[in-house]
């Protein structure tokens, strides 16, 4: 458990599986999220979407951040072969997105940012997946029996794709799911320090 030293977590997502992270962390925090616009120039490319996406997202708390808070704001993208996978549209954008990612590898990027009444940070974490090949029968399986919509990329490492295509990451494992935990957890106890 870190010793938040007064400070008050605030985690400014939806998504359950960050919740869930948090959780696993054995600090109190509380939600708190804004509709945000989350698309961004076409010139960007890689790491650079999703660490403007987490500047969209932190955007309305710098007018509201209280001294000893820390808003945490994240947004994780796939990235393939220099193209951007974000959540699919439907279940047929599901097929084709994990079309392209069978028998081939990609980047998972997920971007955090920090927000505290004096300054912003933000870390960006990189893993690299590789995908076994899928059958058509496998991945239609899975979009029908799981719910990839909600995913970057269109599939969860957690889920049970995860033991059927991945045949090896190079980097943070909680990443692919969303967030970085070693790498947040490392962050918020640097940051309830400094005074």
């Amino acid at each position: 458990m870190i010793p938040l030293n007064g400070y008050q977590i605030i985690l400014a997502s939806g998504s359950p599986r960050r919740k869930a992270f948090m959780e696993s962390l054995k600090i109190p925090f509380c939600l708190k999220t804004f509709s945000v616009d989350e698309s961004f120039p076409p010139k960007l490319s890689g790491s650079a979407i999703a660490e403007f996406i987490v500047h969209q997202k932190n955007a309305p708390f710098v007018d509201i951040i209280q001294p000893k808070q820390i808003v945490i704001t994240a947004d994780t993208i796939v990235w393939f072969e220099n193209q951007y996978l974000g959540k699919p549209k439907d279940k047929s954008n599901a097929h084709q997105m994990l079309r392209f990612l069978s028998g081939k590898s990609h980047h998972v990027i997920t971007s955090v940012g920090f927000l505290t009444s004096k300054k912003f940070e933000m870390i960006t974490e990189t893993t690299k997946v590789y995908f076994n090949h899928l059958t058509d029968r496998e991945i239609y399986r899975y979009i029908e029996e799981e719910s990839p919509l909600d995913k970057a990329g269109a599939y969860g490492i957690q889920d049970s794709i995860g033991d059927l295509a991945i045949k090896r990451i190079e980097g943070s494992y909680t990443n692919v799911i969303g967030l970085p935990l070693a790498q947040v957890k490392e962050k918020i106890s640097f940051l309830v320090q400094e005074e």
